[in-house]
């Protein structure tokens, strides 16, 4: 090789690394907000499911599932199967 054509090697290894040092990732939803979306599709998620599991597959009123009358019954009835 001769000096002309290491000299232009060393050009664009130079280029690329300064490419590499200049990419600064812009992210199009910050982390901050992917947690907060996140906590809020599992809240979502879980209201749904308790509200699908009473009221199709429990055969019972889909909004009785948000009382806290009907948690406190639920609760009760574990409480009472822990102790025997």
């Amino acid at each position: 090789m001769s000096t002309n054509e290491q000299s232009r090697e060393q050009v664009k290894q130079a280029k690329k690394t300064e490419e590499r040092k200049r990419r600064i990732r812009i992210r199009l939803i910050p982390i901050w907000l992917r947690i907060v979306l996140v906590l809020f599709f599992m809240a979502v998620g879980a209201v749904s499911g308790a509200m699908i599991g009473y009221g199709v597959l429990g055969d019972g009123k889909p909004t009785d599932a948000l009382k806290k009358e009907t948690w406190q019954h639920v609760f009760d009835l574990v409480e009472k199967e822990s102790e025997k």
